[in-house]
């Protein structure tokens, strides 16, 4: 039985619509117009134990909307899910022992004062007995590199080091379960390795599943199994990386470069994007053409130093998808 399970929920949100100038202000105040918004619409999925399920779609495609009812911050409007046999909304107070949420723009720590103390805190209001704190707190500190500033006030931290000690938070007691919302945005390149190692190591250590959204694609490439692709509330794309690629008919990369200067390289089934010297660069479907096909046509007709083989950016073909489906990047 999945961990997770989504059944057709749906949720909307109403916006007031009010027209420009003072007249249409006034208007407002006795004959106010509402427009729905539909953040979700009938969405299904699930999600096994010990995934890493990326979650991705642009903004304002219910990302945000989902994981706040996984987590029983809100109810939908129709529909259901299970998560670990509980309905989340339902029940709450027992639902949020057993789940960690990290959002990137918001913090559950105290900003005045130190890390420590924000820990001790939340021991406090997840109840957790004083063993299992101190043995949870001690092994996350060593596991993410916290001795360094646990005394030091969050106010003070680096966004990289919060972040680090956001994701201790939210693992102080003991979540199967964990819900990161944009974890990386703002984050150097080494920090961005940083935290995304340790995601892994959670997942890997812990057995902790993750449902992450991000707008970073290295994120996704380096940690999701699995993707979900979201647009106007209902599933875009439900599968593996690699399976996007080969749904879209994805064109990949050669680059090649060659043992004598030469003007140009040809192939019928490639396309030929940029030269340098005796380097090229083409592009070719694998629908057309296989890759080894290819690279053995070329070998036959030049004589080759050395080949690279390349796969579009996954930012390139997520844009390809929305294009397709008419939603808005």
């Amino acid at each position: 039985m999945p961990q997770i399970q989504v059944d057709e929920i749906s949720k909307s949100f109403y916006i007031s619509k009010r027209k420009k100038g003072l007249k249409g202000a006034l208007k407002g105040l006795f004959n106010r117009e509402s427009m729905e918004i539909k953040a979700l619409d009938k969405l299904s999925f699930s999600v096994e134990k010990g995934e890493i399920l990326g979650y991705l779609g642009p903004n304002g495609a219910g990302k945000s909307t989902t994981l706040k009812i996984l987590s029983g911050i809100l109810s939908p409007d129709s529909g259901n899910c299970m998560v670990q046999g509980r309905i989340p909304w339902k029940d709450r107070i027992n639902h949020v022992k057993h789940i960690g949420v990290v959002f990137g723009q918001r913090t559950q720590l105290w900003w005045d004062l130190p890390v420590i103390e924000s820990f001790d805190l939340l021991q406090s209001i997840y109840s957790i007995p004083k063993d299992r704190y101190q043995e949870n707190r001690d092994s996350l500190t060593d596991l993410l590199d916290l001795e360094p500033f646990l005394f030091t006030p969050v106010r003070q931290l680096s966004l990289g080091q919060r972040m680090r000690c956001e994701i201790a938070a939210s693992m102080l007691h003991d979540p199967s379960i964990l819900f990161l919302d944009e974890p990386t945005i703002g984050l150097d390149a080494l920090s961005k390795v940083t935290l995304r190692n340790i995601i892994k190591k959670l997942n890997r250590e812990y057995q902790v599943t993750v449902i992450l959204t991000t707008h970073d694609m290295d994120d996704i490439e380096a940690l999701c199994s699995r993707i979900l692709v979201i647009g106007k509330g209902a599933i875009l794309f439900n599968g593996s990386i690699e399976a996007l690629r080969k749904q879209l008919d994805s064109k990949r990369r050669i680059l090649i470069e060659t043992e004598e200067n030469i003007e140009q390289v040809y192939h019928p089934k490639a396309t030929l994007l940029s030269s340098k010297g005796n380097r090229f660069e083409l592009t070719f479907s694998p629908r057309e053409i296989s890759a080894a096909k290819l690279v053995g046509d070329l070998m036959k007709t030049y004589s080759l130093k050395d080949i690279i083989m390349e796969n579009p950016p996954i930012e390139e073909i997520i844009a390809q998808l929305y294009l397709g489906q008419k939603v808005k990047p």
